[in-house]
């Protein structure tokens, strides 16, 4: 296929770039300005302001792409105001989807997140079950959370307004660590991986939860192939088989997250706190990926009790 991915310059953007093309897909990257770290000459990168709505569905008109791949967006709640992440969001996704559907791409996939859940509110949070999947309520909180289910939400009115003739879906990745990330690199929120393992209270927030990106990108692959053949407006979520932790999670969420003692009692060994079944159900995809295996240093799976 021919894909778009906007945010290609991003940290996950440069990877899943990476991963398509070298799945077979001919790539383009549209963001703000070029990157310098995507090293692939045989990616095209585009320079658009995808606020603009008519430059951008111009410019995705040009790429004659068979499929869309939405990512651009503030990427961390709190890391500006909270009405400058709701309006920049929320109105890129209207910019962007809107413009891949008059545009004629007839795959729209947009990345959401797993705060749509609604875990860390200030007031409290009592799941009714773990891990959670696709069917768990969604109750976002502050206005990343929100300004993400607005984007689930946009796609599923472009689905009502175009029916079958556009394939849609979204997914929600769990705390994405870069390939230089397991060799030291600062994460998303600033420190390591191995800090995040060895202070249980950074990992925290996030219920444990991460992603290699290189498997995000290997589940990208195989949801555009199977776009077609599943029910349009699908949501999935996309994270690793394990939690990002050294202790059972039916330990560790009680001590960060109380009234979670109960649903997290089902969480033995390392099952993690998301489930990503319904994407192995649906698309046959399977993360290959685990921090036992991939961060310098660690245990070996076999060494681990």
């Amino acid at each position: 296929m021919r894909i778009v991915v906007t945010g290609g310059s991003g940290r996950l953007g440069r990877t899943l770039v990476s991963g398509l093309a070298d799945a077979g897909h001919d790539l383009v990257s549209i963001d703000r300005q070029p990157s310098d770290r995507l090293d692939r000459p045989d990616v095209a990168q585009l320079a658009v302001d995808l606020a603009d709505a008519d430059a951008t569905a111009a410019a995705l008109a040009a790429t004659r792409a068979d499929a869309l791949i939405h990512l651009a967006a503030i990427a961390v709640p709190f890391s500006a105001p909270e009405d400058v992440i709701l309006r920049t969001n929320a109105g890129l996704a209207q910019s962007v989807l809107g413009g891949a559907v008059r545009a004629g791409i007839r795959r729209v996939v947009a990345a959401s997140s797993p705060t749509v859940i609604g875990y860390g509110a200030p007031r409290g949070w009592t799941p009714d079950r773990l891990p959670l999947d696709e069917t768990s309520p969604v109750e976002p909180w502050n206005a990343y959370a929100l300004s993400k289910l607005l984007i689930e939400q946009t796609l599923d009115t472009l689905r009502r307004q175009t029916g079958d003739q556009v394939r849609y879906a979204s997914f929600r990745p769990c705390f994405v660590i870069a390939p230089e990330e397991w060799a030291g690199a600062p994460t998303q929120q600033g420190h390591t991986v191995q800090e995040r393992l060895d202070d249980p209270a950074l990992a925290a927030p996030a219920l444990f939860n991460y992603v290699d990106a290189r498997d995000v990108a290997s589940f990208a692959d195989s949801l555009l192939a199977a776009l077609d053949d599943i029910p349009s407006g699908e949501v999935f979520f996309v994270g690793a088989d394990d939690a990002l932790a050294r202790q059972p999670l039916s330990d560790l969420l009680p001590r960060f997250h109380p009234g979670t003692a109960e649903a997290a009692s089902a969480l033995t060994g390392d099952s993690p706190a998301f489930s990503s079944a319904k994407a192995a159900r649906l698309l046959g995809w399977h993360p290959s990926r685990s921090w036992r295996t991939e961060l310098a240093g660690s245990p070996t799976p076999a060494s681990v009790s």
